[in-house]
């Protein structure tokens, strides 16, 4: 809704013909909409949605209706009564999103900015004896000050055993000297979100093992990364970093998607994952998250938001991936 109107409120609908673009919506944010909602013929619906769509499908003499398949159940099942054909559609508007203009991909910049300058910030809380949710609590504060409209998706703070659990939430849990700690964590701006993760090692004893790790997925970020160029199918980045892996011998502790795409939504198309069939283009923004994860031992996730150009792709993220021991 966003995307297509420039609404931001949280109640409304798009009716898209031939030659009519409406905008309905209702009493709440009828100011809202007028200021935001430009070249849309606006309607403030009197009774309720579904009463609304049949007063308009009648209007516009509408007998086949295509609605987006994301729709409750029942509010599908209520309106299909009212029409010749109900066509549930997919991703009709999630495709053209794909493709970033070059404001959409500054707003992704500046949001990638507040995420990396919030980090700075708390890194010298990162030591033995924080606690997994105070450092989150920490990083929130962090991107708020920043000025991140709000956060597109909960922090993740997870360390030692924790850390070999790729969505962990953070718990009571302290650091301990030797863990894996990961940040997963993001921040918006004008809409638009910003994505990235980084794993840092406490000092400690037996850190061999956990060294080779970051460095086997640092590999495979980076070799993800090289390989992201307009005109190649998404699953090619995904299998450059999932080869790394694999000859390594961790292709079982790799059990995610290489990436996805970024926009209005943290998670968006296109999937970089072994099932990706999109081919890239220039203004595609994705991101490139291989991880090892190893119960009981920890996990290692590296992230980055990489935009493709007509000759490769260039990173967005900037953050220092090598390994930081603190």
């Amino acid at each position: 809704m966003r995307y297509l109107t420039g609404f931001t409120g949280s109640s409304g609908f798009a009716l898209v013909t031939k030659s009519e673009c409406v905008f309905v919506t209702d009493f709440r944010y009828g100011e809202q909409s007028r200021n935001e909602v430009s070249g849309w013929e606006i309607i403030i619906e009197k009774r309720n949605r579904h009463a609304a769509i049949k007063s308009l499908a009648k209007k516009l003499g509408i007998k086949r209706l295509a609605i987006e398949d994301t729709v409750r159940l029942g509010f599908y099942e209520a309106i299909r009564k009212d029409f010749r054909k109900v066509i549930p559609s997919n991703s009709l508007v999630e495709k053209l999103r794909m493709v970033k203009d070059a404001g959409e991909v500054e707003c992704i910049k500046k949001a990638a900015r507040i995420a990396s300058d919030a980090f700075r910030k708390i890194k010298p809380r990162i030591k033995a004896g924080a606690g997994e949710r105070e450092l989150a609590l920490r990083l929130e504060e962090a991107l708020r000050k920043e000025g991140s409209e709000g956060l597109p998706f909960d922090i993740i703070v997870a360390s030692g055993e924790n850390s070999a659990m790729p969505h962990a939430q953070p718990t009571a849990k302290s650091l301990k000297p030797g863990d894996l700690v990961t940040f997963d964590w993001g921040a918006r701006w004008g809409g638009y979100c910003a994505d990235m993760t980084r794993t840092v090692l406490l000092r400690g004893k037996d850190l061999a093992r956990k060294k080779e790790i970051y460095s086997l997925v640092l590999a495979a970020n980076r070799k993800a990364v090289k390989a992201a160029k307009s005109g190649i199918k998404a699953s090619a980045i995904d299998s450059a970093a999932r080869d790394v892996i694999k000859k390594a011998g961790y292709g079982e502790c790799f059990g995610h998607a290489t990436g996805h795409g970024v926009g209005l939504d943290v998670h968006e198309m296109p999937g970089i994952s072994t099932r990706g069939t999109v081919t890239l283009r220039a203004g595609m923004v994705f991101t490139v998250e291989p991880g090892v994860y190893v119960p009981g031992l920890g996990g290692v996730r590296i992230e980055d938001m990489v935009s493709v150009e007509a000759g490769g792709a260039r990173e967005i993220t900037s953050l220092p991936r090598r390994l930081e021991i603190i």
